[in-house]
């Protein structure tokens, strides 16, 4: 499943590398990939959306 979030509180690399690795603690296989300018999260996971939803919020980061 392909699933694109948008996370208007990524400001940088270091918010992208906290996400990336909350969403391994769900899915260790999902491939992330980060676009810190575009404010999006994209992920292909055999994971939940709700998980990997939940899983970025737990960082501390908004959805929008």
């Amino acid at each position: 499943m392909a699933l694109k979030l948008n996370v208007p509180s990524i400001v940088c690399e270091g918010c992208g590398d906290t996400i990336s690795k909350a969403i391994k603690t769900v899915d260790s296989d999902a491939s992330i990939s980060i676009d810190v300018t575009g404010k999006t999260v994209t992920v292909e996971s055999g994971a939940s959306e709700e998980s990997i939803k939940q899983a970025v919020t737990a960082t501390g980061h908004t959805l929008a």
